[in-house]
């Protein structure tokens, strides 16, 4: 009797763990979020996506989660969801901070995490690839523009500093209905999803109907929202350096951080994105 044939998709989750290997041997990185509490359903998930530096039986060392040269502090005990792609297919898998070391390099030392390393992992469905058994990635709306005039970004980006500095002082928060409505000099808007931070950048997904609207090579201008811990949407420039087409038609789309006309908001922009990491972290220690 010859034996049944298992699917291809199955084959690679079985073997999960060569699957992680090569990503480990071709110098690949993998996807990482804070696991949300219960009372953080509203709260949207920021992604990055780091390197994987070495692996054991036991363990797996990433790249310490960075933007911009600023590396963010992720506590040990903090529980993760991670995904891992190969090719179109996606899996997720529970895991958790067991630890920081350091990795060397030719170019210096740089900041690590251990994480555990995952009993199993569970396939993502192409048509639900951010819901599966072991978790929900909720991924932040983000609005976009076509940026025609990059100086007129400046006085919108020191606007946008003023009011969510205001607002963290008084300890407020911005109501929707009064959300600032100045922008630069922009073509029309179309809304993506922040698919991941890494770098010097983020990747962005950008609806079917609303390819047209990315260009190679053009600036654009874009606004996010991580409120309650942020208290104002934060906004910032980005250059296309790359996209292709994903397993749902949907354009991915890698942006750069633009900051060369107005570098101050640069570490404006490191210091919320680290507001918004550190507020994930809350109660979230292993007990």
């Amino acid at each position: 009797m010859k034996g049944s044939i298992v699917p291809a998709n199955r084959s690679r989750t079985d073997r999960w763990r060569q699957s992680l290997q090569k990503i480990y041997e071709r110098g690949g990185g993998l996807e990482f979020a804070i696991q949300r509490n219960e009372d953080q359903e509203d709260v949207k998930d920021l992604v990055w996506r780091v390197r994987v530096l070495d692996l054991s039986d036991d363990e797996i060392v990433i790249e310490q989660p960075g933007a911009m040269g600023q590396s963010f502090m992720i506590n040990e005990g903090v529980s993760l969801i991670g995904i891992m792609a190969v090719g179109q297919n996606k899996w997720m898998f529970n895991t958790k901070v067991i630890g920081s070391t350091f990795n060397q390099t030719r170019h210096g030392t740089f900041p690590a995490l251990r994480l555990k390393m995952p009993e199993k992992v569970v396939r993502c469905m192409r048509r639900q690839e951010d819901r599966t058994s072991i978790g929900h990635i909720d991924l932040p709306k983000v609005e976009c523009w076509k940026l025609i005039d990059p100086m007129s970004a400046v006085p919108v980006e020191v606007a946008n500093r003023i009011l969510v500095e205001e607002l963290l002082s008084k300890g407020e928060t911005a109501s929707p209905c009064d959300d600032q409505i100045a922008l630069p000099t922009v073509g029309p808007k179309f809304e993506a999803r922040l698919a991941n931070l890494g770098g010097g950048g983020v990747g962005l997904i950008v609806p079917n109907e609303s390819r047209m609207n990315i260009d190679s090579g053009k600036s654009f201008w874009m606004r996010l929202d991580f409120r309650p811990a942020i208290p104002a949407p934060i906004v910032l420039t980005a250059k296309l350096v790359h996209s292709h087409i994903d397993s749902q038609q949907n354009t991915y789309a890698g942006m750069a951080f633009e900051f060369g006309i107005n570098n101050p908001h640069k570490d404006f922009i490191i210091k919320q994105i680290a507001r918004y990491i550190t507020s994930m972290q809350v109660d979230k220690k292993a007990a």
